[in-house]
């Protein structure tokens, strides 16, 4: 029974990788800022909206542990502390961060968006398109050339995202594993 069990648990996985790519353990990247619970208060009163239990819990699950996390992991997190959270509020609520920066929306082409407290320090990002790793990084040879850009055009630049897509080099490997 044990490996029928297991035999579908690894089906079940398969399936949702090749559906919607999911950092590995190993991509995991850990935040290094961290917001006390008055902070996460200020994001919500700042919102105009009232200092709730569960905006709390949805702030709270989106700042530990990795950073982009698709709306479908964060409410899966959620759930695991309150399972009277819907995934309609965590959406609406994750919607609302979204427009008013304080969570930066990583989009991967035409797959969920991923998502992430809006850091203190900037960072771009380097998106797998096979398995869904995203690097971040900060290069200032890149930052300059879009200030450049923006003077050139007659604009003051104000903020950016920069995302990357390629093929990480794991999966790079795979594939040439695959081949031979």
């Amino acid at each position: 029974m044990e490996k029928t069990s297991a035999s579908n648990q690894n089906q079940d996985q398969q399936l949702s990788n090749e559906f919607l790519p999911r950092q590995k353990d190993l991509d995991i990247i850990d935040h290094t800022d961290t917001y006390s619970e008055e902070d996460l208060k200020k994001i919500i009163r700042h919102l105009n909206l009232k200092v709730t239990t569960q905006r709390m819990t949805i702030l709270s699950c989106l700042q530990e542990g990795r950073r982009h996390i698709t709306a479908q992991e964060l409410f899966e997190k959620v759930m695991k502390v309150d399972d009277s959270i819907g995934f309609a509020t965590v959406y609406r609520f994750l919607r609302s961060l979204t427009e008013n920066n304080f969570v930066t929306e990583v989009r991967m082409g035409g797959l969920p968006a991923r998502y992430e407290l809006t850091p203190k320090a900037h960072h771009d990002h380097l998106t797998c398109v096979k398995c869904g790793k995203i690097c971040e990084f900060e290069n200032k040879a890149i930052e300059n050339m879009q200030i450049k850009v923006a003077q050139q055009f007659g604009f003051v630049l104000t903020h950016h995202v920069l995302e990357l897509y390629g093929v990480c080099s794991a999966c790079q490997s795979t594939k040439s594993r695959l081949k031979s």
